[in-house]
Formats: C-alpha cells, structure tokens, sequence
C-alpha cells in the first residue's frame, strides 16, 4: 500500500466515523489551540512592547541619564531602594558637562515633570503630567504638532509661559472648541496654548495623551524642577554605534564629577531600550517556555487516546491484515499503513487546533488589551507536533498489526 493510499484510507475512516475520530483528535486539537494561542500572544505582545510601549518612550538609538531607572518592574530588594535614595540627584551642572563631552551629531535634551493642577475657564481643574523640556526634545521624540505649532528657540530661550498639549488635555479643558491661543492655568499661573501634539495612542488602555510640555526657563520650571535638579537627560545618537559611544561619554564625566574609584559601581543610571526590556525579555521566556509545557499534558492524553483507537482499529481489521499478508504484504507494508493512518489522524487534529488557536488569540486581541500576533514557525511547529504525536502514539499499535500470523488473522474473524 502506497503512502497516499494509506493517507485516503485514514480520511476515509474520518468520514465514515465521523465522533469516533473527533474524540480521538480532541487531545491533540485542544492541546495545539493552546499552544498557538499563547504563543500569538506572547509573540504580539513583544512586538508590542518593543515597538509601541517602550517605543514610545524611549525614542530609538537614545538613552537617558537618570538619578534611578524609570522602569521598576519586578523584584527590587529594599537593599536596592535604599541604595537608590542614596544616590545624589542629576543637576543642570551635570547636564552641562556632559553635552560639552558629545559629539556634536548627537542630540541632547532635558527633562522633568511633575504632576499638577491645571485648569481652564471651560471644564473643571484636574491633576496633569506637566513637563518641561528643553529645545531638542520634540526632534529626540519624533513628535509633531497636530494642531498650532511646537515651542520656538525664542520661547525656549525667553522662558515664554507657552504650552503644548497631547490630545487627552485638549479635549478635556476644551471641549468643541480649539485651543490654540486659549488659557491653561497651571498651578494658577496663566499659559497660552501654542499646539496639540499628535496623537500618541494608549499602552494597555492607558492613554499616553494626558500631557502638557513647557519651556525649561518658564515659570513652570520651578514646580517641577527644584533647586535645579533634572529628572532626566535624553541622548540620541546617529546610530546605535554612535549611541554607545555617547554612553561611554556620559559615563566618563559623570563619574568624574562623582570621584567614583574604578572598583566603586555607576551612582546614576542609563536606561536604553534594551535595558527597560530586560524584565519584559525574562517574562517572555517563562511565558513561552508555560505556553510550550502546559498543552504538553493535552497532547500526551491525546496519544493515549489515538493509541487506543488504533488498538481497536487493528483488532476490527485482523481479518484484513491477515488477508493483505497472505496475499503478500510485508510487515513493514502494515506497519507502514497503520503509522501513516494514525499520524494523519493526529494532523488532522493538529490543523483543526492550529485554526481554533489562531481565532482565539484573535479574539482575545479584539475583547482585551492584550495583543496577538500570530507566529509562522508556531503554525509548522503544531502541524508537526500533531504528526509526531501521531506516529509515537501508533508504533505499538502498527507494531502488533505487523506482528500478527496470518493463518490465526484469518480465523479470528471467520
């Protein structure tokens, strides 16, 4: 018997037997479901976080100086806390000195923030993020204005009391109107409206529209950056070579102005977008290495189950063993045939499971935050599987189909 003949003679018996070999593949099904399922969502979720939530944030091939990392997820021993509370803060001085050290294609920008009251003369005051920055800053974001226009030199320099604002803001404070031009009050000192910033979009629901950005010299500066200190500065290289080479600038003169010793640790902190994915990185792992072992249990009930079926499988067709090996058949023909039969059966299962899994992740994606982003090597990896599962669930099987006398085959039914 050919290949193809033994593959016709597996969809046949799927046909005719239609629940029998639905509750055989159901293992196998259920178990690749799950497997494309969470691994979509781990697969979209990284693409997620590298390109729309730390993206975002960190702008590409940058790096900011900071007092502690602005991403503290996981677990962070008091030790470490008290360790950052010791830390001195970044001042305007330090700023200073290490833009003198960079080369001059590299882009630099400060910033603080604080959150404030802000209210305007058409909706109720609320606490916003306030910022100010200095020139350089939208550039380093990529952001532009969706609306007015962004902060000049002039203003950057005057310490103009101008304000541009994400999205979120401007529907708040003016609603059915446009803000350009309009009054915020921040902290009740009067701001003119300049620009709306383009649309950022959301993380997980949470909107990153709820801003406001002002000249580092206004007189906003002085709630949100005290005695001169700087929440961070934002470096961005040409290149990601050139990124580096910024960091090991800003490396050198801060640990200068420190008078760190060669054996003492970095007093201050780099965040790049390799380092904020750190943790999501570790979490990654754990997840696919759950999302691989957890429908290991479905797929092994499900070589139970398909070995099972094929026991019965043989002990209905003795008679057509016998037959086929009295007329010739060699063992390896049977064998042949009852492997081949059992692994369509379980790639059936697995094809059916690669769809349901997909479909799945797809709705979790349309009814939760949660991203899905389906992976082309998960899709081959279940039809394999599922073939694999198939053909070690049908060696005991095949083996005691090929291992049967044909003289007694032919009794056993007569």
């Amino acid at each position: 018997m050919s290949f193809f003949q033994a593959i016709r003679i597996a969809l046949e018996t799927i046909r005719v037997q239609k629940l029998k070999s639905f509750f055989t593949v159901i293992g196998v099904m259920i178990g690749v479901t799950f497997l494309i399922a969470v691994v979509s969502i781990v697969a979209g979720m990284s693409r997620y976080m590298k390109d729309d939530l730390i993206g975002k944030i960190i702008a590409v091939n940058s790096f900011s100086l900071r007092r502690t990392p602005d991403f503290q997820v996981g677990d962070v021993t008091q030790a470490t806390r008290n360790e950052w509370r010791r830390r001195p803060r970044v001042y305007e001085a330090d700023v200073h000195a290490v833009a003198a050290a960079l080369p001059a294609d590299v882009l630099w920008a400060t910033e603080s923030s604080e959150n404030l009251n802000v209210e305007s003369a058409y909706a109720r005051p609320r606490s916003v993020q306030c910022s100010t920055v200095s020139p350089g800053w939208f550039d380093i974001k990529r952001m532009g204005a969706a609306q007015g226009r962004l902060i000049s030199i002039q203003e950057y320099q005057l310490g103009t009391p101008v304000v541009v604002i994400g999205k979120d803001v401007a529907d708040h404070f003016f609603p059915n109107l446009n803000p350009i031009g309009r009054e915020l009050r921040i902290q009740s000192i009067p701001y003119t409206v300049i620009g709306v910033a383009e649309a950022q979009g959301s993380v997980f629901g949470q909107s990153l529209d709820k801003f406001l950005v002002a000249p580092d010299k206004s007189p906003l500066n002085r709630w949100v950056n005290p005695h001169s200190v700087v929440d961070a500065m934002i470096v961005q290289g040409p290149t990601d070579a050139g990124m580096r080479d910024a960091m090991e600038s800003t490396r050198a003169v801060m640990r200068a102005r420190r008078h760190l010793h060669p054996e003492q640790p970095d007093n201050f902190e780099m965040e790049t977008s390799e380092s904020a994915l750190d943790f999501w990185n570790k979490i990654q792992s754990y997840l696919t290495i759950a999302g691989v072992a957890l429908p290991t249990v479905g797929l092994v009930v499900g070589a139970i189950v398909i070995m099972n079926i094929m026991l019965v499988a043989v002990a209905e067709r003795t008679r057509e063993i016998g037959i086929r090996k009295a007329l010739g058949a060699r063992r390896r023909d049977i064998l042949n045939q009852f492997l081949v039969e059992s692994a369509t059966l379980s790639t059936l299962g697995a094809a059916v499971g690669v769809a349901l899994g997909i479909g799945f992740a797809k709705l979790i994606a349309a009814l939760s935050p949660l991203p899905a982003a389906v992976a082309v090597w998960s899709i081959f990896v279940g039809v394999g599987i599922g073939a694999g599962v198939g053909m070690i669930a049908g060696i005991y099987p095949a083996s005691r189909a090929a291992l049967l006398d044909p003289i007694a085959a032919m009794r056993q039914e007569t």
